[in-house]
């Protein structure tokens, strides 16, 4: 199966990996930390700062790619602490139409570069 690689300057990538690949129909986007790509510093705030951040960075690679928001099936979200679900959970929710993508939230050890949550997305290509 052919994997052709989606860049973008607007999107941090920070290590030996793709911001996205497109294979077989879909994109799989790289997990996203808040880290702002002009700084190379990452977002101060807590977890809703952060969670933006994430999404600006997941929004230049969908765009990159040709894809917005409304593309996304499934995200899947790592989280430091559970007790910010519920404010993650409200962000969040302002991020996207009903119905709204399959998610997995999990709770991780840590995060790169002391972050609070990382993102990652697949969305499906359009016809």
């Amino acid at each position: 199966m052919a994997r052709d690689a989606v860049s973008t300057p607007k999107a941090p990538a920070i290590g030996p990996y793709s911001v996205a690949v497109r294979a077989a129909g879909l994109v799989y986007l790289a997990g996203q930390t808040p880290v702002d790509p002009a700084t190379g510093r990452l977002a101060p705030g807590g977890v809703v700062e952060q969670a933006a951040q994430c999404f600006k960075n997941l929004e230049a690679v969908l765009a990159a790619a040709g894809l917005s928001l409304d593309d996304v099936i499934k995200v899947n979200v790592y989280l430091i602490d559970m007790g910010d679900f519920a404010a993650l959970n409200a962000f969040y929710e302002t991020k996207f139409a009903r119905p709204f993508p399959a998610r997995t939230t999990v709770a991780v050890a840590a995060l790169p570069f002391g972050a609070r949550v990382e993102i990652e997305m697949v969305a499906r290509e359009r016809a």
